[in-house]
């Protein structure tokens, strides 16, 4: 390796049945620099990280690291050689203490010392300025700190690189700032940090160089501060993408959903209005309660008080079935837990919330789920060779097109979009703004929560702002400023 080189793989290549993830693709971190990957989801990013730590075996290439030369890695071989992965799906075990989290898995003897164990966290937390507390159980906290956890568990180990797999995508802007520097300090240690996120303007300020993949092969490695967000997106892409914010308003003055001082165990008293071919943008914190209060109006959770009007007709929804019923969809911020099966093939999932739609008498008609699970692969441009093919197999930006999917087939007037774009590509991102701006147009009505600050002022005609479980603001589009919205969202 060259001098500072602490990682090259060489011609990498995965093959799945009919499908070429990874198609001899190199690449070469050095020491004390950020090394963006960058790419559509399916580009085979989230591949090479896993043919890295050993959790997926690669068809061919070859691995240098550690001053050693692999034909494969096993999870054991890649962590003795000093690579840590924070993956986007966390790794953590709820019914311990975070501090018996951020220790798992390193060397100890004889009987766990937990006290010993806090005083390590608390020391890693004082040091990288993290907020939390070492005795708190993990699965009591909120997302956002369950991130912070995982970080805090990779720097314990002490490693010589770091992957970090979309980090931000949970995170506020105050712990954005605070991972930003945990980065710097990373560098200044001589670490090489491995940095995938869909947010380019994350990448212009955190990394050092940047490399594209396409279609599961390389493209280039471009240096960070050479580059722009145009050329960045035209090597991800390869096509021209069209504006991602809609052209016009098509916001009637029909009110189609009305919510009436609703409350839930995590709302109180909550009213705004949803016109015909609006999309309306629910914006907050991490913690505000905008999940929630979307789970209370789709039926998910339990609503404690007020009432919901469908139309101007009051109904009462205890069921995501009777949500459905009444025209209301959700397409829920996580996908993989909420959204889909994942063990199950892409045309049962888009098929399953509109069966009786897809039945002949008493049985159901496999002909019209293949049409259905066609047409939808079609409309929506879900890459996979199939969709026989298990939701599993797909890459994130896909699975969540497969969510949207068996929304649309139930045909609702009414989508409640939880966190659209989390964790998908500028491309699928461009594919799913065109899509609602199409939904609207054709007269459906659209909430939409997002964490997604350019999202937010891009798509929304109005946006409600939510702090501490209660609606603390509303904006008509021309009243639209960052500094508004963040400002009701820090109100006590």
């Amino acid at each position: 390796m060259e001098q500072n080189v602490v990682l090259t793989m060489k011609d990498i290549t995965k093959l799945y049945p009919g499908v070429v993830a990874l198609d001899k693709v190199s690449l070469e971190v050095r020491a004390g620099e950020v090394h963006a990957l960058l790419g559509e989801n399916g580009a085979g990013k989230s591949t090479l990280i896993k043919v890295l730590s050993g959790a997926v075996r690669n068809d061919g290439g070859s691995i240098e690291l550690g001053g050693q030369t692999f034909q494969h890695m096993t999870p054991q071989i890649s962590r003795e050689n000093g690579v840590e992965v924070i993956y986007q799906e966390y790794n953590l075990i709820p019914g311990l203490s975070v501090a018996e989290n951020v220790c798992l898995g390193s060397q100890m003897k004889g009987i766990v010392d937990l006290r010993q164990q806090i005083r390590t966290t608390q020391a890693i937390f004082d040091e990288y300025n993290i907020h939390l507390d070492p005795r708190a159980l993990v699965g009591q906290l909120p997302p956002a700190k369950q991130q912070l956890v995982e970080i805090a568990k990779a720097i314990s180990k002490d490693p010589k690189i770091i992957v970090m797999d979309e980090p931000t995508a949970q995170l506020t802007m105050a712990e954005v700032e605070n991972l930003y520097k945990i980065i710097a300090d990373l560098k200044s240690r001589n670490k090489a940090i491995i940095y995938i996120s869909h947010r380019l303007d994350e990448l212009f300020a955190v990394t050092d160089c940047i490399t594209i993949m396409r279609d599961g092969q390389y493209v280039t490695t471009v240096r960070t501060s050479e580059t722009d967000r145009d050329e960045l997106i035209s090597l991800m892409v390869g096509r021209e993408l069209k504006n991602s914010g809609p052209r016009r308003s098509y916001a009637e003055d029909e009110v189609v959903l009305r919510a009436e001082n609703v409350s839930g165990y995590s709302n109180t008293e909550c009213s705004f209005e949803l016109k015909k071919g609006e999309i309306l943008g629910v914006a907050g914190l991490v913690g505000a309660g905008r999940t929630e209060l979307m789970r209370v109006i789709f039926g998910a959770d339990k609503k404690l008080g007020g009432q919901v009007y469908v139309k101007g007709k009051p109904v009462e929804i205890r069921s995501p079935e009777q949500a459905i019923a009444n025209g209301i969809g959700l397409i829920p911020e996580d996908r993989k837990m909420q959204g889909c099966f994942l063990n199950q093939s892409i045309e049962w999932n888009i098929s399953m919330g509109n069966i009786r739609s897809l039945t002949t008498g008493r049985l159901v008609d496999e002909k019209k789920i293949e049409a259905a699970g066609e047409e939808y692969r079609e409309l929506l441009n879900i890459k996979t060779p199939s969709t026989k093919q298990l939701v599993r197999n797909l890459s994130g930006g896909n699975q969540q097109k497969v969510v949207l999917a068996k929304v649309l087939l139930a045909n609702t007037d009414i989508v409640i979009f939880d966190e659209p774009t989390r964790g998908i590509d500028v491309g699928a991102r461009a594919e799913i703004y065109a899509l609602m701006d199409r939904l609207v147009s054709e007269g459906r009505s659209i909430i939409m929560v997002s964490s997604d600050m350019e999202e937010l002022l891009g798509m929304s005609d109005r946006i409600i702002v939510l702090s501490e479980g209660r609606i603390t603001g509303e904006l008509a589009r021309e009243e639209f400023s960052q500094e508004t919205i963040l400002s009701m969202a820090s109100t006590n």
